[in-house]
């Protein structure tokens, strides 16, 4: 009998350490990739927005000090916020979505982005067609992912991330000779993307909801 106790407590303690490890709810779940969705997506894709694994972040996740105090109300408005996932997402998201717009797929940039960003971009994969320009671009690699900027509104989290990334960029023609940029040089870029979301909705990815170059 003294056995039979033992074990039954010995259960009752690993399924408490399991629960404690594995039933938390992150602000970015796998999939994004989620990424890459869990990443990419990730990626940000079930696919969820987010179904490709995502590039690994550091330790420290990097925030600007001016994104403190929103990051904290966030936190504060949901617990289970978690700053490297979501930088982690993140980055399975400019992945995703960038692959997305140079290959002229709508249809899955809208998994990602809000209408307004999704219109810009298709009205600029409207204007590559009709040139009859061909892009083949690669994203190398993201150096860095930084939180700038975060904020409360509402129940609407919105974080802005600065991302800088090294792409090698081609422009091809409609026979698909080149005719602008190159494969074999990386061209540093600076982005700065704005993520939202509603901090009480079952769904755990961000959408994308502004885009704009680094200064």
């Amino acid at each position: 009998m003294e056995t039979i106790i033992i074990l039954a407590l010995v259960f009752v303690f690993v399924a408490m350490r399991l629960y404690s490890v594995l039933g938390r709810r992150t602000g970015h779940e796998q999939p994004i990739a989620k990424p890459v969705e869990a990443q990419p997506s990730a990626a940000p894709v079930t696919r969820s927005r987010a179904d490709v694994p995502a590039q690994p972040v550091a330790a420290e996740p990097a925030i600007d000090a001016q994104a403190h105090e929103g990051i904290r109300a966030i936190v504060t408005a949901d617990p289970a916020f978690d700053v490297t996932a979501f930088l982690g997402g993140a980055q399975a998201a400019y992945r995703l979505i960038l692959e997305a717009f140079w290959k002229g797929d709508s249809e899955e940039l809208g998994r990602y982005v809000d209408d307004g960003v999704r219109d810009d971009f298709t009205a600029a994969i409207r204007q590559r067609e009709a040139a009859g320009e061909v892009v083949d671009n690669r994203l190398i690699a993201i150096e860095h992912a930084v939180i700038e900027r975060a904020r409360l509104d509402g129940q609407m989290a919105i974080i802005t991330v600065r991302f800088d990334a090294d792409i090698a960029a081609v422009t091809r023609d409609a026979e698909g000779n080149v005719i602008a940029g190159s494969l074999s040089d990386a061209v540093p870029t600076h982005d700065v993307w704005t993520f939202s979301r509603h901090v009480r909705a079952d769904d755990p990815n961000w959408i994308l909801i502004e885009t704009d170059e680094a200064a």
